[in-house]
């Protein structure tokens, strides 16, 4: 949810920039529904109907999607903004993959903001995880709106997509659609 913050901070940027948001439409991902469909799975995923339908399958399923929308970030890591955002997902997906197929969570971050489902959670508390400092350290506090936990990653996330939006409405024609590939 900490990616949904960056889209408002990057819309407002660009426009104090001197962006037009019309140019958010010139935006070119070659690989976008691929994207598209990994947070879709991952939505899904973590309602509990669905994880109790895929059950231990639930971890490798997050592995995959979380892959997915790593492979679509960077065939079009040349868009300004992209790289950053592949950084932040390989950073997920490192801590991810290193820990089961599951986001370690810091046990005093995860009770400030989120009551535990009893389905499948990207962020659970692991005793001794692996690669720490990559694995949701932080929370947004629980007045926030959509409050939850956060990794390093996630920020890197946010700042690429904040600044995939200011350089989209700033540069005419983003992307490349229209080249081979």
């Amino acid at each position: 949810m900490f990616i949904l913050y960056a889209i408002p901070i990057g819309i407002l940027v660009g426009l104090l920039a001197g962006g037009r948001l019309d140019r958010l439409a010139d935006l070119r991902l070659r690989w976008a529904p691929l994207a598209l469909l990994g947070l879709l799975v991952q939505l899904a995923l973590f309602a509990d109907p669905i994880s109790a339908a895929v059950g231990r399958a639930a971890p490798a399923i997050y592995v995959a999607s979380t892959a997915a929308v790593l492979a679509a970030v960077l065939r079009d890591v040349r868009v300004p903004g992209m790289a950053v955002i592949a950084i932040g997902a390989a950073s997920n997906l490192a801590a991810i993959t290193a820990n089961g197929g599951y986001m370690p969570a810091d046990p005093a971050a995860l009770a400030s903001v989120v009551e535990l489902s009893s389905g499948y959670s990207n962020s659970v508390v692991v005793a001794d995880p692996a690669l720490r400092p990559l694995t949701d350290l932080f929370a947004l506090p629980a007045s926030f709106p959509l409050a939850n936990v956060f990794s390093v990653g996630d920020v890197l996330i946010g700042i690429g997509v904040a600044a995939t939006i200011v350089f989209a409405m700033r540069i005419r024609r983003v992307g490349s659609a229209s080249a081979p590939g």
